[in-house]
Formats: C-alpha cells, structure tokens, sequence
C-alpha cells in the first residue's frame, strides 16, 4: 500500500513535543509530567516510525480483547455479543463460540482474553468477563476451532456499568495478571479486602500466586479503573484512567499503593507512587498497551491517537508521541504480533464512536527506528 494511502506518519523522538505531534499546534509542557523517580524531558535520541499498512479485517463489532496464537492467528473478544473470533494474518474470520453468562453494559462485557503459555499442550484460553453479579476470570478450552464452556477461575471482582478493568495478560513468571476497577465505588481501590482497583496476580487455577505480597489475590492497589498491561522484559506497565483530569501510565511495583482516589495523576502523597507519564484525559483515555522496541504503545479511546512512550527498567526515558491522531477513531487495543508488527483494533461500534463503513477494523501498525 502507498504510504499516502495509509498515512505513514514519522517523527523523531528526540526534541518532539508531543502536543505538536498531535496536530494541535500548542505545546502542552505537563502532558507527559514524570514523577520524581523517572527523567523529565529527557530523549532517547532515536527515530520512531509507525506505519499503517494494511487492514487486517473489518466488520468486528466492538473488539475488546486480543490475543495471538502460536499460529500468529489471533484470538478476539467482543464485548457486546459475548462472542470470540478467530482473525488469520490474511484476514480471515471466523468464529469460535460465544462465552455463556455475559451480561454487557456500558464498559462491561466480554474484555480481556489471553492464552495459556503452555498452548497447545496446555488448549486453555482465560476471559474476563462482566455477570450480572460481579466480573469474573474463566478458563475455557479451545480446540479444534471452538470452545467449551467456561469454567470460572476468580468471582467477586467489583462490577458497575462503568470502571470494569478488564485486561488480562500472562507474565514472564507463567502467572496470570488481570486489571481491575473500582466498579463506580472509590472505597474498593484502597480497601484490601475488595477486588476493585487492583492488579491481581494469579495461578491458572485463580489462586494467589507465590509471592504476591500477604499472600493475596492482587499485588497493587489504588487504581482507578486499569485496561492497559504490558511487560518489558519483567517490568509490568499498566494504563488506567482518570477522572477528569489526568490519564496514567504506571510501573507497576509489587505492594505498591498507586493513590486512587485519593491521587490522580502525579500527586507527590506520602506512600503513594505517581505514574511515570500522564495526560490530560482529552488526549487519551487509554486502554490497551503493548510493548516493543523499546516503547510502551497505549491506545486511546476519546483521544482517538495511538502514543508510543520510550521506558526503560521502569522509568520514561523520553517524550511520548503522539500517532495517526482522529486518523482511525477511538483507538482500543494494542498488541506487538510475532512478525515484529502491532494490530490495532478501533472502538467505533461501541455507541461512543463516530462508526465508518467497515467499522471495526483491525489494522496492523509496522514499527521501525
């Protein structure tokens, strides 16, 4: 495909602001403020580009959740119908069940889905999903191009219309890491007998895992509503939302208290960790993270850009940057494919959006430097 076609965008991120990357003209110096245990303003000296260069399927209705296989076909949720998808590099769709007992709402539904790292030997799939009662993390077989029934592995995580987390992601540890919400109730983020805002870390069983700090279910606290995990390496990232004022992306350290509600964005509290970047909630809302080369890439939603933030070990090491900004909509999940690609699925179907023909779309995003 041309690269007029498709939009390449390049940009160096050495020296870029990242409010002049997004088209808007003005430089916002507290779009990306650091907290003290990370570099301000600092550049990593190295170029970055990213290219979209094909759709890889279109007609998906609101993509939540993506997952690749050992194939480098991959594995996709949606959340309203409760149905998962198969998606072929080649971009061939088919699909594989429907998850029973999914109760979507306004954010709630079928969300995050990941494979067993034992796959094929191990034929698991895991989803989190919205009830009527609660959101709760399933086991399901997957074989032969369709699915068993789910059998549920963790129950009770806080469940409201809005603020359901969602996102799952296994680690380098074989463990399985779920963000969570507050489910629209504050207290839940502090409290350490509730499920709400937290980063649960747990065995494909859904019991503790070795290690997670007082032996619980979870090894952060303090989050609003988390949809974005990553690992660099054995670094964990996450992105959560914001209120009305700041977006977050956080290194995650276990048995750390990241402020939620009493903190929203860099708030310097006693006891508290600030998020490594932040933004103004107009710029993104951000849901899912991927990371390659180097970058922390967070898709956003009512800031309809897709950003890719340079870390290193946990620490920002540059500007983040803004890409294809009110390009594609709003932008909802991010994940590196094995060929050294990202696929990036759009949320224009989910009564937010400014729905297109062709709506949703899966695009896959090359990355170089």
């Amino acid at each position: 495909m041309g690269k007029g076609r498709w939009g390449l965008v390049a940009v160096l991120v050495a020296g870029v602001v990242a409010g002049c990357a997004d088209g808007g003209g003005d430089a916002r110096p507290s779009l990306s403020t650091a907290s003290p245990n990370g570099p301000t303003g600092t550049a990593t000296g190295k170029a970055v580009t990213l290219a979209v260069v094909g759709v890889v399927a279109t007609g998906v209705e609101v993509p939540w959740g993506l997952a690749f296989l050992p194939d480098s076909s991959a594995l996709v949720t949606e959340r309203d119908s409760g149905r998962i998808k198969r998606v072929t590099g080649s971009g061939q769709v088919s699909e594989v069940g429907t998850v029973e007992g999914v109760d979507p709402s306004s954010e709630g539904g079928l969300l995050g889905i990941a494979v067993d790292p034992g796959y094929p030997k191990r034929p698991y799939i895991y989803v989190y999903y919205s009830s009527g009662d609660d959101n709760r993390i399933a086991r399901l077989t997957y074989s032969n191009g369709g699915i068993s029934e789910p059998t549920v592995i963790l129950e009770g995580i806080p469940q409201a219309a809005i603020h359901n987390g969602g996102r799952l992601r296994f680690g380098p540890d074989g463990f399985l890491y779920a963000g969570t919400g507050d489910g629209a109730d504050r207290p839940n983020s502090q409290s350490d007998d509730s499920l709400g805002g937290k980063i649960l870390r747990i065995t494909t069983d859904g019991k503790p895992a070795p290690g997670n700090p007082g032996g619980r279910l979870w090894i952060s606290k303090g989050h609003r509503n988390v949809q974005g995990l990553a690992f660099g390496g054995s670094q964990l990232y996450a992105a959560e939302f914001g209120q009305d004022t700041w977006d977050e992306l956080n290194a995650i350290t276990p048995g750390s208290n990241y402020g939620w509600p009493a903190a929203e964005g860099v708030s310097n509290l006693d006891g508290m960790v600030d998020p490594i970047a932040q933004w103004p909630t107009k710029d993104a809302s951000p849901s899912g993270i991927a990371f390659a080369q180097g970058h922390i890439f967070m898709a956003s939603l009512r800031g309809e850009r897709l950003w890719a933030i340079p870390v290193a070990d946990g620490k920002r090491t540059g500007d983040p940057v803004a890409f294809f900004t009110g390009k594609y909509g709003r932008l909802r999940t991010v994940e590196a494919a094995r060929d050294g690609s990202l696929w990036l699925t759009t949320s224009n179907t989910d009564g937010r959006g400014d729905a297109k023909p062709g709506d949703d779309r899966i695009l896959r995003v090359t990355v170089t430097q």
